[in-house]
């Protein structure tokens, strides 16, 4: 993964707005998706390039 350590319960801006991250799972081509929570409890994947840590 990058220098960010994305964990479950993580606060994180992606593209679709800011949400929580839920799962964090490795693909067989060795990427990483980041499966976050929105306020409607949608869950979306997103590659971890996509997703940012929310500033405390």
């Amino acid at each position: 993964m990058s220098q960010t350590v994305l964990t479950p319960g993580a606060d994180v801006t992606t593209p679709h707005g800011r949400g929580l991250v839920v799962d964090v799972r490795a693909t067989p081509a060795g990427t990483f998706l980041v499966g976050v929570e929105d306020a409607d409890g949608e869950v979306r994947y997103f590659t971890e390039k996509v997703v940012r840590l929310t500033a405390a």
